[in-house]
Order: C-alpha cells, then structure tokens, then sequence
C-alpha cells in the first residue's frame, strides 16, 4: 500500500488516499504517516470506523506514548474508561445534549479559542488524533493555523528576539479568561508548564512559533509588554492566509502535530444539536517511529 496526500491548503494540511488506518501495522505504512506529518502538518483520513479502543491503538502504533493527565481529566472521570480517551462531545453519558450551564460544557467553550493540545503538561503533546463520531446537521468546523509558516513570516529582528524565550503554560489560565472557576483542589492539579517560544522539529530542522491561549506569561527575562506581545503574536500567526478551515463528515479522522500549528472549534448550536468527537493526543517524547516500536 503507498499513502498518497493530496493538499488542502497552500501552506499546509492534506487529505490522504483510501486507507483503513485500523489495519495498517507495518513500519513502511507508519512511517509515511510520519512524513506526511512532517510536510503537511495537518493529515485528514476518510471513512474511519475507529472502536475507541482501535483509535488508542493506532495512537500508539504511530507515535508511542499517550498523553493520560488531560485538563478535563481533573473534572471528571473519561466516560470510556481510558484517559487517553479524550470526550471532545457535547453530550453526557447518556447521549443526552449538555445543558447550557453544564459544568463540562462550560469547561469545553475555552476550545473555541486558538490552542495546541497539551501544551500545559511536560512532556507537552505531539500528535493529536480526532475522531468524528456523530455530527449535527449544521456546520461544526474545526480551524488550523500554520505555526511554522507564522514564524518563517516574522521579521528577522522579532525572530532574533524570541530566541531563548520561556512561556508559562496553564489550561487553567485559558479557561479563567472565559470565566471559568475552578476549586482550589482543581487549581493544584492544574499548575502547567513551561515551554520554549520557539520549536524544532528535530526530524525536519522546521522551526515554529508554539503558542496557544493557555499561554499565560513570558519567563527568564524582562520582555516589555510580554502579554501585548503574545497577543500581537497570535494574531499574527492566525491571518486568514495562514488558516485551514476542516469541515468535519462523519468518519473523518484528523491527525494533527501540535508543535506545528494551531487550533480551535468553531461555534454551532451546541445545546441543540449533538456532536460526539474523540481524540488521544500523544507525547513529544523521543523520536516517533522509535517510540512507536518500542511501545
């Protein structure tokens, strides 16, 4: 089987030939992934018929370790019984449509602002892997920012100038700006990370910007404005020429490499219609293909 990719935007994200991802095991299949990964970024797969289960599986197949210290993880327990497993849905255990004051969908609303998955945890995630599962009958799309094209488009002095730059992480932080409350138990479990300004892809030497609403402040040395100046960035990095718009059919499978690029939800009638999504997010841990094996 030869994986082809077929570009969706200029810039980045691409649609893959027919594949059913649940029976592709070998290395050479696995690793065409990868580098379809690094070129586009963003990779949508048809006509999936993941089990939860098989998409943890794949997950693992393709990169390795499993990012399981989710922040909504914190409120409540994963309805599939894996952390890994990653309710992205706007419906309760029972299938029901979440009131307009439920707790978990006031928490899911920060999604609806631009943010890499993970980026508040260390080891911060690498490659994140949505399932669409049920779908409304009006628009749910789901935008992505290219990262790298946002820095390779920045001035050299503002390039020279992020470098070495450390950024506090926080999902807390993201969700507080929404109006969010947390319980002071809740607030210990979620304290964040650290992570640098400006990554390297190790297999590709790409560089991006690494960025996202749970950003919160800039560390290690005095930075005029240093709020101003994420904010500047972000708009920057989120210019509509840099932006793919992925509207989502039913089957659709997205993987996406957050060191790369950036995403959010866009708004539906989210206490009208359903719309069941799942991801698992993996660890930026080593390199994937070898993680993958030793998995």
């Amino acid at each position: 089987m030869t994986l082809e990719f077929h570009k969706l935007h200029p810039l980045f994200a691409a649609e893959a030939s027919a594949v059913d991802l649940r029976a592709v095991q070998d290395d050479e299949s696995l690793e065409r992934i990868r580098a379809g990964m690094d070129e586009h970024a963003v990779l949508v797969f048809r006509d999936q018929a993941f089990s939860s289960e098989e998409q943890r599986d794949f997950a693992v197949r393709l990169d390795g370790e499993l990012h399981r210290k989710t922040g909504i993880s914190v409120l409540q327990k994963s309805r599939f019984g894996d952390e890994a497993i990653t309710d992205v849905s706007n419906v309760d255990a029972g299938g029901g449509v979440l009131e307009a004051d439920s707790r978990k969908r006031l928490y899911g609303l920060a999604n609806r602002l631009w943010h890499t998955d993970a980026s508040f945890q260390d080891p911060r995630g690498r490659y994140s892997m949505l399932a669409a599962v049920a779908l409304p009958p009006v628009a749910a799309d789901t935008e992505f920012a290219d990262m790298r094209a946002a820095y390779d488009t920045l001035a050299d002095e503002t390039k020279a100038s992020l470098e070495g730059l450390r950024v506090h992480h926080s999902i807390a932080y993201s969700r507080v700006t929404l109006g969010f409350e947390f319980s002071e138990e809740e607030s210990d479990q979620l304290k964040g990370a650290i992570q640098p300004m400006v990554l390297e892809n190790p297999r590709t030497g790409r560089r991006s910007l690494y960025l996202a609403s749970h950003a919160s402040r800039i560390l290690d040395r005095p930075v005029p404005d240093g709020r101003l100046l994420l904010r500047d960035l972000m708009e920057h990095a989120t210019r509509p020429e840099l932006v793919y718009l992925h509207s989502w059919r039913r089957g659709d499978f997205v993987i996406w490499d957050n060191r790369a690029t950036m995403h959010r939800a866009r708004p539906f009638e989210d206490t009208r219609h359903p719309r069941e999504m799942r991801r698992v997010t993996t660890l930026d841990v080593g390199d994937p293909a070898r993680i993958a094996q030793a998995v």
